[in-house]
């Protein structure tokens, strides 16, 4: 059994150093927080889909304004009259053309709308459009920022852990080492020769799963930073470097402001968009005035299709179209329809704002908490590397037992793990606060 294990470990050990090497072939790319967030910026997909969508919305506003401009249309028709109508009256008849013969008809027609209110509306709907669709991208932009922060911090908690991991291995390997060659000596026990292997074995899982949550951390800010090349990243920061940071001040959710919170900026945005709408509604009922030319080229009753034999008239006419709706019982629907989606969008502003208040709370809550840990987990973390190193001493002289030797080495892991947690506990609480209040 024991050829086994050391033959397992001995290919773990070959496996990560495989891994290793093979990462350090690849290119580096040596990385800050703001390095991160700026690669995330201009190459993450989502930013570039925000800024087409802002493209989109000006382009209907062009659209929109564009409906305003004169249209122009060519027409042609070409009629065979098989038999042409004729009109009875008691002086008799009279036929309107020739039958069997064609009539050419072609013409140009200009419309310009004078007034139309729909159009006005409809303008200052678009320019809402756009700022909605900024704000949006604005939402879009934070939320990025905010999950790149995240997995800029879980790749330092991934490292860090790694690296007490490491620490804990050598440490344990070192005293395994001790307990061997006194047992050699006859100075200690079997037992306590197997204790201190079995305690340093223990150890490696766990280093081998923080090397892979080191991977797949890496692998996660990769692919929010939009980089598709193989490349290794590489950061040069710990938490502990932030430790001198966990200052807050710990205001209640109700005195915050969150006036810069792109959520409820953007349902404030949707109700300013449902007003213009309902103003684009009433200007259903208003009348419309319209200018309209037109000029045409007629030749009619010809029975032959030699075109350019045909005798041609020309005629031009302006007139002005003003159309005044009596009646249309869809108007009505939708202004009520816009009224009951007014109503929906405020009580979801309430509901949100709510929401809101509570997560941010929350999220100060969890600074709150990690602070104070903070200097607890702290000073454990020394008293625990005093006991590791004291009962290390106790069980050189004999007056220790492999128990405390363990113990102690157990705990002073788990303290630096909690000392590290704490820290990436209140970044990531810190993150959610700003991005929930909208501190860009």
């Amino acid at each position: 059994m024991n050829c086994k294990m050391r033959f397992s470990v001995m290919l773990t050990m070959l496996a990560i150093f495989t891994l290793t090497q093979a990462q350090e072939a690849l290119p580096v790319l040596n990385l800050t927080l703001d390095k991160a967030i700026e690669y995330a910026l201009n190459d993450n997909p989502t930013m570039k889909v925000a800024e087409q969508e802002i493209k989109l919305k000006e382009v209907s506003k062009k659209e929109a304004w564009q409906s305003l401009l004169p249209s122009v249309s060519l027409d042609g028709t070409i009629t065979y009259d098989i038999k042409v109508a004729e009109i009875k009256t008691s002086m008799g008849s009279f036929k309107m053309g020739m039958d069997d013969a064609n009539t050419w008809n072609g013409g140009i027609n200009v419309s310009l709308p004078l007034y139309a209110p729909a159009i006005y509306n409809t303008i200052k709907m678009s320019k809402k459009d756009i700022e909605l669709a900024v704000e949006k991208g604005r939402g879009s932009k934070m939320d990025l920022i905010n999950q790149v922060k995240k997995a800029y911090y879980q790749l330092m908690l991934a490292q860090d852990s790694y690296d007490v991991l490491m620490e804990s291995y050598k440490l344990s390997e070192r005293n395994y080492n001790v307990v061997k060659a006194k047992y050699e000596q006859g100075k200690v026990s079997e037992y306590d020769k197997i204790s201190a292997e079995v305690q340093h074995r223990s150890v490696w899982p766990n280093v081998v799963s923080s090397k892979n949550a080191v991977n797949l951390a890496k692998l996660q800010l990769k692919v929010l930073m939009g980089i598709t090349a193989d490349v290794d990243l590489r950061i040069n920061d710990k938490l502990a470097n932030y430790e001198n940071n966990m200052q807050i001040d710990a205001t209640s959710a109700s005195q915050m402001s969150l006036d810069g919170n792109s959520a409820l900026r953007q349902i404030d945005l949707n109700g300013e968009l449902l007003n213009q709408q309902r103003k684009m509604l009433y200007s259903n009922f208003h009348p419309t005035l319209a200018l309209v030319g037109s000029y045409s080229y007629l030749s009619r009753s010809n029975t032959n299709w030699e075109v350019f034999d045909y005798k041609w008239s020309n005629s031009s006419a302006i007139n002005l179209s003003l159309s005044i709706p009596l009646f249309k019982a869809s108007n009505f629907t939708k202004l009520k329809s816009n009224k009951i989606q007014q109503t929906q969008l405020a009580e979801t502003r309430i509901n949100t704002e709510r929401q809101l208040r509570m997560q941010a709370q929350g999220q100060i809550d969890k600074m709150v908490a990690s602070a104070e840990q903070l200097e607890t987990n702290k000073k454990s973390v020394e008293l625990a590397k005093k006991e590791v190193s004291i009962s290390e001493k106790r069980y050189e002289v004999g007056k220790g037992t492999i128990l405390e030797l363990n113990s102690s080495q157990v705990s002073l892991t788990n303290m630096q793990l909690t000392y590290n947690n704490s820290i990436y506990d209140y970044l990531v609480a810190k993150s959610e606060y700003e991005t929930i209040i909208g501190k860009e």
